[in-house]
Parts: structure tokens; sequence; C-alpha cells
């Protein structure tokens, strides 16, 4: 089975790591996908994004790095035969945000979503977080 890891990864986290890796120890290969978020404002440009998480899954062989922008999510996985994705979620706050989406999107296009629980030792660290601190 094909999945799909979307975010933003501005920058991508130990966190990421550790859901792409559990991620890619359930299914047969596992699409990281860089999302542009308008409404984030980030630090790294897309490029930069892209060659940190290669760099990052490079031990994972079933693990690929794309991208998209300027479309849905579930455009993205309908184009590249994706029916499931991946979440990491670190406290009640991502589930709040993320469950009503992904609710949408199966009942819109019968895209599943699965949660997968943080680390408890990477559930304080957000990209959000550390671009806020290391702002200049």
């Amino acid at each position: 089975m094909r999945v799909v890891f979307p975010g933003s990864f501005d920058p991508a986290t130990q966190g990421h790591l550790d859901v792409a890796r559990r991620a890619a120890g359930m299914f047969d290969e596992v699409v990281v996908c860089v999302l542009t978020n308008p409404g984030k404002a980030g630090r790294l440009p897309l490029a930069e994004r892209l060659a940190l998480l290669t760099d990052m899954t490079s031990d994972l062989a079933n693990v690929t790095v794309d991208s998209s922008s300027g479309r849905l999510l579930v455009d993205y996985c309908r184009e590249a035969g994706i029916g499931t994705v991946i979440r990491g979620m670190r406290n009640l706050a991502d589930v709040a945000h993320e469950l009503p989406m992904a609710q949408m999107n199966r009942h819109l296009t019968g895209i599943e979503t699965l949660f997968v629980p943080a680390d408890p030792a990477q559930a304080h660290v957000s990209s959000t977080l550390i671009t806020a601190t290391t702002r200049k």
C-alpha cells in the first residue's frame, strides 16, 4: 500500500522523521510530501526542505520525497494513486485541527487518514515553535 505523509516540514524535525520511519515499517511505500502552507510564514525555501527530508530519510528504501503546491492534498492523492494519509499527532490541539479535515477528506473522496501518535520524547517540538524561537 502506498501512503502520503504531508506537511510543510519547515523545518523538518526529529518528530517528522520518527513518523516517517514508523510509517515505512507499516506500508510498502511512503511519500513524504512537502506542501505549501500559505498561512504559515516559513524560513526555509522549498528546495532546502526537500533536500533536508531526502537526506533525513535516505536510509529508508521505501520512502520518497515529493512536493505539491497550489492544489488540495486530496487532488495530489488522486493523481498519485494514494488512498491513505498519515498524520503525526502530538497533542489534543493536533487532533482538533486534523480530525475535521480527515473526516471531510473521507466523506468527499474516500481517502482515509491514519493518525500516528508522537513519540513522547518528541511531542513538545513543532516546526512552528522552532521557527518562532529561531527568528532573528
